[in-house]
């Protein structure tokens, strides 16, 4: 038996499916990238949770108006994507869900893991009750972390939006990227 001190999330132990039990399972799971049919990720999201796999689809709230009415309605943050935290060999379960179309992946059926700081920095943005909005991919600039804040430890980039210092978080392996306002005086360059 391994002990779960011992860090085999991405070695030949979870990879050749050899986690037996609950605990081994658990020191495998690994955040991926799962692309959805068009306008699936909620159904996708529903039927991975009804499978007991851990999903995350970070969503903004927009004010929407019709000519009879305004509301305030949920979007994915990022369109056609959802994050799932499962070991590796559960791949198939997840791609036989309705409206899973594929993992996110580099090189041949093995998909990209997702860095656990990456999902832990969207999941604070989700959850303060901020304008929050997708933004362009940037792949140079200065990285910055945030000292002090509800941000505290988050690393990104900073730029400008309608003078506005804006903090923003790219997710190389997605190539997209979210930005949220953050007070400027609380940015250290690394």
């Amino acid at each position: 038996m391994i002990k779960a001190t011992e860090n085999f999330s991405s070695g030949p132990f979870c990879e050749a499916g050899l986690a037996e039990d609950a605990v081994d399972k658990e020191i495998c799971k690994q955040w991926y990238t799962l692309y959805t049919r068009s306008r699936h990720e909620k159904v996708v999201e529903r039927e991975l949770k009804k499978r007991a796999i851990e999903t995350f689809l970070p969503v903004r709230k927009l004010k929407r108006q019709w000519s009879d009415r305004t509301r305030f309605i949920e979007e994915p943050l990022f369109r056609g994507y959802i994050f799932v935290h499962m070991p590796f060999q559960e791949r198939w379960t997840v791609l036989n869900t309705f409206g899973a179309v594929s993992f996110v992946h580099f090189g041949l059926n093995t998909p990209a893991v997702i860095p656990a700081k990456d999902i832990t920095a969207l999941r604070r943005f989700v959850q303060e009750d901020i304008q929050i909005d997708p933004f362009p991919y940037l792949k140079e600039g200065q990285r910055v972390y945030i000292r002090t804040g509800p941000f505290k430890g988050v690393e990104g980039f900073v730029v400008r939006k309608n003078h506005q210092c804006r903090l923003v978080i790219s997710l190389d392996m997605l190539m997209q990227s979210v930005s949220v306002e953050i007070d400027q005086a609380n940015v250290e360059l690394l």
